[in-house]
This record gives structure tokens, C-alpha cells and sequence, in this order.
């Protein structure tokens, strides 16, 4: 289905096996995406998932309670078009990546990124051969080309679908090497998040919380974990 206004009009709604991969069903309709492209997805676990969504449909079609089938839109109508410069635009966030600027002061807020985020850059040097240096401050200064070049490969790797959920968990997290390790199960997914929003933690902390910076913040997080559940769902083969 192309179009996000429609009432809804099936019984049910399927996933089935269609050419290499598994399509959406709606009675015997096939959905498909914004751009008139068959909505088939790489694994049937993800199929069932999108199907849910559909199924799970009462009245009108509502995009936001539908996270799955937009990445999936997604992937095929944009990743799958522009997947080197997707590709290239996320390996990017490497060169700046946020694990690397840090505070100088207070003494504690020094304390809680080094200790959450020097063990994050030791991993990748450790599992991507790929070691990024942290510095003080804000100032962009260039990470070491060789690592960089060697992250890039790694995100040119990926498939139409894991990329288009990899993009989200990096520009939602400010960090590729965060997008590595949610994708590797480095950390829980839940522990990832807290290690991204450490400043901003910090200051809500201090300062407290505003209720439109907090609802902001909750919209995001719950998209950093539907990123790396339809990550793990488009890769699950069985």
C-alpha cells in the first residue's frame, strides 16, 4: 500500500514467501511501499513483524504505529537507490563520532563518559581493527584515515535492510561506534541508549527536565529500539 490515509479494508493480514524474499498480504493484496515497489523483506521473522502492524490496524492507517513497515519503505525506496551515499553519509559520523569529545570538567561528568565510553572505543579497536581517539572539547580535529577507511568497508557491507536501520542507530546516537556495538550485542540496547544521552543526562541533572526536551528524548529512544529490533529481524534467517 502506497497510500498512509486509507481506511482499512482487509480481513486479514499475511506474510508469505514471494521471489527471494517474504511479502505482505492483505486478504491476497500485496502491499507495497510509498513508491509503488513490492514491500518484500529479507527474512520471514520481519515479515510477520510488518504483518502484525497491518493486522493490528483498527481504523485508519497510522504511520507512527507503524515503525517497521516505514524502515522497510524505507530500505527499498531510498537505501536500495542510494545505498553508497546512505552508506557513505553514515560512515561519516566516525570522523566525529561523539564517543570522542569529551568534558573536561566537572570531575564527575569526566568520570561517567570515560568509564561508559573508553570501553566502547577499546572494543572497537579490539573487534573492528579500528581505533578512534578521544580528545577535550568540542573542536573537530580528523580521526586516523586508515580506521575510518576500515569502519567505512565495514558499513559498506551491510544490506539494503541492515543499513537502513544502522543509519538510524547511528544519527539517533550521534555515534557509529555505538551503532557497531548495538548491531555486535556489544551492550544491551537499553544500556547503548544510556550511554549516548550521557551529557544530556548530565544536565538534566543538574538543571532539570523539560517536558517537551523529555517527550523529544522518549520519541527518539523508542526509535533507537525499533532500529536495532528491525536490525536484528532482517537478519534473522529462520
Amino acid at each position: 500500500m502506497s497510500d498512509w490515509k486509507v481506511n482499512r479494508f482487509w480481513k486479514n493480514a499475511s506474510a508469505a514467501p514471494e521471489g527471494a524474499g517474504f511479502g505482505i498480504f492483505l486478504d491476497t493484496r500485496p502491499v507495497r511501499t510509498p513508491a509503488k515497489a513490492p514491500l518484500v523483506v529479507p527474512t520471514q521473522a520481519l515479515a510477520q513483524e510488518i504483518a502484525a502492524e497491518w493486522g493490528a490496524v483498527t481504523d485508519r492507517i497510522d504511520p507512527d504505529k507503524m515503525p517497521l513497515t516505514r524502515m522497510a519503505n524505507s530500505a527499498i525506496d531510498k537505501v536500495q537507490t542510494q545505498k553508497s551515499e546512505v552508506a557513505e553519509l553514515v560512515a561519516a559520523y566516525g570522523d566525529s563520532d561523539l564517543l570522542c569529545y569529551r568534558a573536561d570538567n566537572p570531575d564527575s561528568l569526566v568520570k561517567r563518559q570515560n568509564d561508559a565510553w573508553d570501553p566502547l572505543l577499546d572494543w572497537a579497536s579490539d573487534h573492528l581493527n579500528a581505533r578512534l581517539i578521544p580528545r577535550v572539547g568540542v573542536v573537530h580535529s580528523p580521526q586516523d584515515p586508515g580506521a575510518i577507511g576500515r569502519l567505512t568497508q565495514r558499513v559498506h557491507g551491510l544490506s539494503n535492510f541492515e543499513l537502513a536501520a544502522f543509519h538510524d542507530l547511528v544519527s539517533l546516537s550521534g555515534s557509529l561506534i555505538i551503532g557497531f556495538a548495538a548491531i555486535h550485542r556489544f551492550r544491551t540496547v537499553d544500556a547503548l541508549w544510556d550511554d549516548s544521552r550521557i551529557d544530556e543526562n548530565w544536565q538534566i541533572e543538574q538543571w532539570g527536565a523539560d517536558d517537551i526536551a523529555t517527550k523529544a528524548e522518549e520519541f527518539r529512544r523508542e526509535a533507537f529500539f525499533v532500529s536495532e529490533k528491525f536490525f536484528c529481524l532482517a537478519t534473522k534467517k529462520t
